[in-house]
């Protein structure tokens, strides 16, 4: 069994370099994942001269970690962004996701890209007599929207005991990697990308921005934020805005391919898809989500998905933003400073829509979608006490949790700093610095994926302390020398 993402298996085969120079762009878009290439491919006509940095590999992030899906039948999302917004805007975000269904089928039919893409009926269920009334109401706002929606009763679906369920056709499953790597063939000869180029600091000046790596600086007229967390606070305060979902994947081998996907509205989540390559079927079973500041056993929370009979091939956790409305924050949200974030799990949708809206925003065209997801839209003033009572909490959890016990983690102190020094199975010995970089909370150890994952703001750090995934901007391995971010 492998602890990583079965993606992974095709990861994007074209290599770029580091930054090795200072340099100059109209567009700097920062992450390399889809929202990022989706916003790279839609520019690369525009006459504007284009940079994309990663601060590791291509689709190495939260990306390579989806379960792949295209689908708008997103459990409850319609019922909330109506109880949240609106009956309107719960419409307008199912057209959206119905464009964005559109939008990559045309991509992938125009450019020839080969990413398994393939119809798959969704089916939305539930195996509690409580959650009926929540899914016939789904059922009618769904055909309010004119979309025809299939009732079925009492059944099994892949194995698991079925009551009710809704089912849609017009969706689809893919490859992401596979997905990207066609991306990036197009815009690779016309915009210019560099890996492993992490940029630590963002700094305005008059009419352009100065954007920091370790040793070389950007000047850009535009910034395109196409990170999973953004790592500043300040102007946007985003982590008062949303809160944050661990899931977990496995991945076993199954005689026949079954040819649907689904997801049930239960307290306990359960999703589904199938994928085929040249060697096998799998079936794709994701199982439970948890929020990250409470729920922080990795170990605990993968052996729920041991449940399943058959033996796991693959198994990885994905950590999602969860936006107080349930709508992303896609826009502007400073002069010539755009964000792309806050999917609801939803990335593969709404990171291609993404692409989109932003360059139709940087290029002054017209976007039906733009007022529905822009990012400076006001919150609803009842829902503040709770959100920053959460998020407040979240934090106090990450900075006062105490270090877990493991009897190949050992901890001491470095020049007054608390450092772990994990021993693996060949005796070899990882050491770190506990604390996140970002806003100083502790580190959790995942024992199952062996990274150093912070339970308030979702960063991630290999088991030598590499940063993998933000808001931080820095390592934690222990000749590794960082400072408070700089904010814009």
């Amino acid at each position: 069994m492998k602890n990583e993402s079965i993606w992974l298996e095709d990861k994007i085969k074209t290599n770029h370099n580091k930054l090795e120079k200072n340099l100059e762009t109209d567009i700097l878009i920062i992450g390399g994942g889809i929202t990022g290439i989706s916003c790279a491919y839609h520019l690369i006509d525009s006459n504007l001269k284009v940079t994309l940095v990663e601060a590791n590999e291509l689709g190495s992030g939260v990306t390579s970690k989806t379960t792949g899906k295209l689908t708008f039948l997103q459990e409850d999302i319609y019922s909330k962004i109506t109880n949240t917004s609106s009956e309107v805007n719960a419409k307008l975000y199912y057209q959206a996701q119905k464009h964005a269904i559109s939008l990559v089928k045309e991509i992938i039919s125009k450019n020839k890209i080969n990413c398994d893409l393939e119809p798959s009926p969704s089916y939305l269920f539930t195996n509690s007599n409580d959650k009926i009334p929540s899914l016939k109401k789904i059922k009618n706002l769904l055909e309010s929207y004119s979309e025809k929606v299939t009732i079925k009763k009492n059944f099994n679906l892949a194995d698991i005991p079925c009551k009710y369920a809704l089912a849609v056709s017009d969706c689809y499953v893919f490859h992401p990697l596979k997905y990207l790597n066609g991306l990036v063939n197009l815009i690779k000869n016309k915009i210019s990308i560099y890996e492993y180029t992490r940029i630590t600091c963002i700094k305005k000046q008059s009419n352009y921005f100065i954007c920091k790596t370790k040793n070389h600086s950007i000047k850009t007229k535009k910034i395109i934020l196409a990170l999973h967390y953004p790592y500043f606070l300040i102007p946007y305060l985003f982590p008062f805005k949303v809160n944050l979902e661990k899931s977990y994947i496995s991945v076993t081998t199954e005689k026949n391919k079954n040819n649907f996907n689904a997801i049930n509205l239960d307290e306990e989540t359960i999703s589904i898809r199938y994928h085929k390559n040249k060697n096998n079927n799998y079936k794709l079973y994701l199982h439970p989500s948890r929020n990250i500041c409470i729920h922080t056993n990795d170990l605990e929370n993968f052996q729920k998905n041991q449940s399943i009979s058959a033996e796991l091939k693959y198994r990885w956790s994905n950590i999602d933003i969860i936006t107080n409305d349930y709508l992303p924050y896609i826009g502007e949200i400073e002069d010539n400073l755009y964000l792309a974030t806050g999917y609801n799990t939803w990335g593969m949708t709404n990171g291609s829509l993404a692409g989109e809206i932003i360059s139709d925003l940087i290029l002054n065209r017209n976007n039906q979608y733009s007022d529905l997801f822009n990012p400076k839209r006001s919150l609803k003033l009842t829902k503040l006490p709770s959100i920053i009572g959460s998020s407040i909490k979240g934090y106090k959890e990450g900075i006062t949790k105490n270090f877990q016990t493991n009897k190949n983690i050992t901890y001491n102190e470095l020049d007054g700093r608390k450092i772990a020094t994990y021993q693996d199975e060949k005796g070899i010995k990882h050491s770190v610095y506990l604390k996140c970089p970002h806003l100083k909370c502790n580190l959790i150890f995942n024992e199952v994926e062996k990274t150093w994952d912070c339970p308030c703001h979702g960063s991630r750090f290999n088991i030598d302390g590499k940063c993998l995934e933000g808001p931080s901007n820095y390592d934690i391995s222990v000749d590794q020398t960082f400072d408070n971010v700089n904010h814009l």
